[in-house]
């Protein structure tokens, strides 16, 4: 315990998934310091014991190590690269953890100009949803060398349950993609499946559970079912509301098509799958949880 409370953590990003993640942290002992562009989660964590920051320069100043949960490669770009951004304001030797889901040539891209700058960075791209990120079960997908995820190890495992190594830099990204893309397939499939049982007379709790322990079983089925009333925890019991986005597996998917035509992978179903996200979003779904697509599809 004496190591992490030596540990000054900063936490930059608290949407869905990065506010319960740095709720852990402090639940682990680590001192955090937290900014967000939202000012609630701010007052949700400043009142669990964080600090809040008043700018991210401000956040990672004096930090051992720095997490980041951003929306997309835009986003971890111009935080770490801009000229009040992390690689222009972090402590010297810091440790730099991104947890976003972004393009692998980015996070090769801000990897590479933080070992520049004498930075150790890695990508960690994380898998559970928001329910692993309340739990402190998260999945992490770790791209950077051995050594780097070693120092982090204790940090992540505050926040998750396994942690993977993926390989060298944006190798986490890739494993993240792949991973997220399979996700938004199976989504597709197990709704399709529900719907036809439903319409067809069997009740969408019966054909679950069936579906559950048979040649069909996936984790939408038993950890995060679409069908409304089925699973109480899963965000289709709560109008689709929280959750992760629509609009955030489209983004997956996109990610996905790119790194296809860079490494020349076909990806029949999961171009399916994006078109389908697509008029999801366009039909003014984007911020419901993925697995509205049930309801207007």
């Amino acid at each position: 315990m004496s190591g992490v409370l030596m540990t000054t953590i900063a936490f930059i990003g608290l949407g869905n998934m990065g506010a319960p993640m740095a709720l852990n942290l402090l639940k682990a002992g680590f001192p955090l310091r937290v900014f967000d562009l939202a000012a609630e989660p701010l007052r949700r964590l400043a009142e669990a014991g964080a600090q809040v920051a008043s700018s991210p320069a401000d956040a990672v100043a004096n930090a051992d190590i720095v997490i980041t949960m951003l929306p997309a490669s835009k986003h971890v770009r111009s935080l770490y690269l801009g000229d009040a951004g992390v690689l222009a304001s972090a402590k010297p030797g810091a440790l730099l953890i991104d947890c976003s889901t972004i393009a692998a040539d980015a996070a090769r891209d801000v990897a590479a100009a933080a070992t520049a700058r004498g930075y150790t960075m890695i990508d960690a791209p994380v898998s559970g949803g928001t329910g692993g990120a309340t739990a402190g079960t998260l999945t992490f997908i770790v791209g950077g060398t051995a050594d780097a995820l070693e120092r982090a190890r204790p940090a992540l495992s505050a926040m998750g349950k396994n942690i993977f190594h993926a390989g060298g830099s944006g190798a986490g990204q890739v494993a993240k993609i792949c991973n997220n893309m399979l996700l938004g397939v199976q989504m597709i499939g197990t709704i399709e499946a529900i719907n036809l049982g439903v319409a067809s007379g069997v009740d969408a709790k019966v054909l679950s559970e069936i579906m559950a322990k048979s040649s069909g079983r996936n984790w939408t089925l038993e950890v995060y079912n679409p069908w409304p009333g089925v699973m109480e925890t899963a965000p289709a019991s709560r109008g689709y509301a929280g959750g992760f986005g629509s609009d955030l597996m489209l983004k997956d998917l996109g990610l996905a098509a790119e790194a296809a035509e860079t490494a020349q992978a076909p990806i029949a179903l999961g171009a399916l799958a994006r078109e389908l996200y697509r008029q999801h979003s366009e039909a003014g779904h984007g911020a419901l949880d993925f697995s509205s697509l049930r309801e207007h599809s």
